[in-house]
């Protein structure tokens, strides 16, 4: 159809002629109120926005000679991390003398990707970048995946808590009980 007539007709209807396909063969145009077909894609957008995942790295220093309790807490971080569907990069920073022993750094990331392997993967190995050495683990799971879980044993915790609230303890009916027929047997008595 030609663009004169389409534009005449969109005139008679009282609505806009909108191109929404221009790179099509020949363009396809559609007789629609402009107003709402506008409204309708930023509604597209935002439910897309929405859906996207946005993938974040956290980050967790250690040093060549760290302290096994210490080390269990940094490894405890690593794996709620992972857990939670996050990439972790694991910075192993070398002060003095250390820097000639970076083996020492080396093990100690290897001994990490090893204890959480069940939650991630080596991203990127060990490499050393100045005084530092950095390693990069990536999540087993995908980040949807981890909050639909988390979601879902959050529900079930609540479920739990409220069937246990629900429960009435004996000793507190008991004792209700009690407080009532002492409040009836005063006023019996007045």
């Amino acid at each position: 159809m030609r663009v004169e007539d389409a534009l005449r007709l969109a005139e008679e209807a009282n609505l806009d002629l909108v191109e929404v396909a221009p790179m099509a063969k020949p363009p396809v145009a559609k007789l629609m109120d402009f107003g709402k077909f506008k409204y309708e894609a930023a509604l597209k957008a935002r439910e897309a926005r929405k859906n996207q995942v946005n993938t974040v790295i956290k980050e967790i220093k250690l040093r060549p000679k760290i302290d096994p309790h210490d080390y269990g807490t940094k490894r405890g971080h690593v794996e709620r991390f992972l857990k939670a569907g996050d990439k972790v990069k694991v910075t192993i920073m070398f002060r003095g003398r250390e820097q000639s022993r970076p083996e020492l750094g080396r093990r100690l990331l290897e001994r990490l990707a090893d204890d959480i392997a069940e939650l991630g993967f080596v991203e990127s190995a060990p490499k050393q970048d100045g005084r530092n050495m950095i390693m990069v683990i990536g999540p087993t799971k995908k980040k949807a995946e981890a909050k639909a879980e988390m979601r879902r044993s959050r529900e079930q915790r609540a479920e739990l808590s409220d069937g246990a609230a629900g429960t009435p303890d004996p000793a507190a009916a008991a004792a209700t009980e009690a407080r009532a027929a002492q409040t009836e047997a005063t006023a019996a008595a007045e």
